[in-house]
C-alpha cells in the first residue's frame, strides 16, 4: 500500500502550515483535539472543516463519533455527505467500546470507511478485522508510557491483519517523536498519524541545515 502519514490535529492554522508540504494523506481528529483547538464538538461545522482540508490537498478527513450512541449513525451519515460534497474521503472513527462495536454494523451499512479507535491491546485487531474496518488506531505512546510492550503489540496487530487478508490497516497514533516512527517502520509499519510537533521533526535536521548552508556558500563563491 505504501507509506501514509496523517496530521493529527483539529487546529486549522496547523493544517495551513503543514498540509502544503505534501507529506500528508489527510487529517485525523477527535473530541480532545477539537477541544485543544478551541472548538465545541456539538457546534462544529463538519462541512467547513472538510472543505478546508480538501482545499489544502488532503485526500482523507477522519472524525470521531461522540455523544449518545443513538446518534452515531446520523453523525456518520452527515460526515459521509459533507465529504462527498467537498470531494474528500471522510472516515468515521468509532471507539472500541462495546457500545461502539455494537453500533458499527449500522454505520457499515452506509457504505463508508470506518476506523476503530482507542485501541490498547492486539486482541482488538480481531474486532476491527471482523467488522471490516478500513483502519484501527492503537495509541502507541500511551501504551508505552503505561509500561506495555507497545512495539511488540504493533507487530502482533500487523501479523493478525495480514493473516486476515490485510484489509484493516494499523494507523498508529499517539506517537511522541520521529524516532518511534523510524523504529516502527523498521518493523514493517507504514501508516502513522502524528502531532504537528512530530511533523516538524521530520522537516528539519541540524546537520542537513549545516550541509545546505555549505552548498549555498560554495554556490555563491
Amino acid at each position: 500500500m505504501g507509506l501514509d502519514l496523517y496530521l493529527d490535529t483539529a487546529d486549522r492554522t496547523e493544517w495551513d502550515a503543514l498540509l502544503p508540504t505534501g507529506l500528508f494523506t489527510g487529517i485525523t481528529t477527535n473530541p480532545l483535539l477539537a477541544q485543544r483547538a478551541g472548538l465545541r464538538y456539538p457546534e462544529i461545522d463538519w462541512g467547513t472543516l472538510a472543505d478546508h482540508a480538501a482545499g489544502l490537498g488532503a485526500r482523507e478527513f477522519h472524525a470521531q463519533v461522540a455523544g449518545p450512541v443513538e446518534g452515531y449513525v446520523d453523525f456518520a451519515r452527515t460526515l459521509y455527505r459533507v465529504g462527498k460534497d467537498a470531494g474528500i474521503r471522510t472516515v468515521v472513527k468509532i471507539p472500541l467500546t462495546e457500545d461502539g462495536i455494537r453500533a458499527t454494523p449500522a454505520i457499515r451499512d452506509l457504505d463508508g470507511p470506518i476506523l476503530m479507535t482507542a485501541c490498547y491491546d492486539p486482541k482488538q485487531m480481531f474486532v476491527a478485522t471482523a467488522l471490516g474496518a478500513e483502519y484501527i488506531a492503537p495509541y502507541f505512546g500511551r501504551m508505552l508510557e503505561a509500561g506495555m510492550p507497545a512495539y511488540d503489540a504493533m507487530s502482533e496487530m500487523r501479523a493478525i491483519g495480514l493473516s486476515a487478508g490485510g484489509k484493516t490497516r494499523v494507523l498508529i497514533a499517539s506517537l511522541r517523536n520521529a524516532r518511534q516512527m523510524v523504529e516502527l517502520a523498521a518493523r514493517g509499519q507504514d501508516c502513522f498519524t502524528i502531532a504537528p510537533a512530530v511533523a516538524r521533526e521530520l522537516l528539519s535536521d541540524d546537520r542537513t541545515l549545516a550541509a545546505a548552508a555549505q552548498f549555498e556558500e560554495a554556490a555563491a563563491s
